[in-house]
C-alpha cells in the first residue's frame, strides 16, 4: 500500500517524517491553506517522492514551483481539465487528480479523466479543497469501476486504520494522511504516522 503524508512545510518536521516507511510526501501550494508550503526553505533530501498540491494554479506557477522544490509529482486538487493533466505528464511529471465524493455519482466525474492520471484521490466533498478532516462513507467506492488506481483520503486516522479494511476496492493503492495526524497544522505526528504504517502493514 502506497503511504503519502500531505499537508508538511517545516524542515525538521520533514526529516522526521521522511524516516518512516511512507512512500510520498505532500506540499501543499494553495495560499488558502493553513498548511500552504508557499515561500518554504528547500525541501530536505529524501528517499520519497515529493508532490505539490494545487488548486486551479497556472501552469507555468506549478513549473516554476516544481523546478524551485525539485518536485516529482503533483497532485491537482481544482477543476483541472484531462488536457492539464496531460500536459503535465508530457512535462515528465507523476500525476495525481483528487475528486470529493459525497455521492456515487460524483465518482462518474473520474471517467474523462482515465489515462490522463496516474493516481485518483477521493477525499470528502467540502466548500473547501481537503484538509477538512472529515471521512465519507466508503461504500460509495463500490460504484468505482475505472482503471485508475486511487488513494482514499479524508479523515484517515489511526483509530480507523482497522476498519479501512472495509474498504478494500481492487484498485485502492493507498491512504493519503493529512489533519488527523498533526499536532497543529502543517506539523505531523511522526509517531502516529508510524502506528497508522504498523496497523496497515498488519
Amino acid at each position: 500500500m502506497i503511504i503519502k503524508v500531505c499537508g508538511l512545510k517545516y524542515p525538521d518536521n520533514i526529516k522526521a517524517v521522511a524516516k518512516l516507511p511512507i512512500d510520498m510526501l505532500g506540499f501543499i501550494f494553495y495560499e488558502k491553506s493553513p498548511r500552504s508550503a508557499k515561500g518554504m526553505p528547500p525541501i530536505p533530501a529524501v528517499k520519497q517522492l515529493k508532490t505539490g498540491v494545487f488548486v486551479n494554479s497556472a501552469f507555468d506557477y506549478v513549473m516554476e514551483t516544481v523546478r524551485e522544490y525539485g518536485l516529482d509529482c503533483v497532485q491537482l486538487h481544482g477543476s483541472e481539465s484531462p488536457g492539464d493533466c496531460l500536459r503535465f505528464k508530457a512535462e515528465g511529471l507523476r500525476v495525481m487528480k483528487a475528486f470529493g465524493v459525497a455521492a456515487a455519482a460524483d465518482l462518474e466525474a473520474c471517467g474523462p479523466y482515465e489515462g490522463c492520471c496516474d493516481l485518483f484521490v477521493f477525499d470528502s466533498k467540502t466548500q473547501a479543497f481537503g484538509g477538512s478532516g472529515r471521512s465519507f462513507d466508503h461504500s460509495l467506492l463500490d460504484a468505482y469501476r475505472g482503471k485508475t488506481p486511487f488513494l482514499l483520503s479524508g479523515g484517515i486516522s489511526v483509530e480507523a486504520a482497522g476498519g479501512l479494511e472495509q474498504s478494500a476496492h481492487p484498485m485502492l493503492a493507498g491512504f493519503d494522511l493529512n489533519s488527523r495526524f498533526e499536532t497543529s497544522p502543517g506539523i505531523k505526528d511522526p509517531v502516529k504516522v508510524k502506528r497508522f504504517v504498523e496497523l496497515i502493514s498488519g
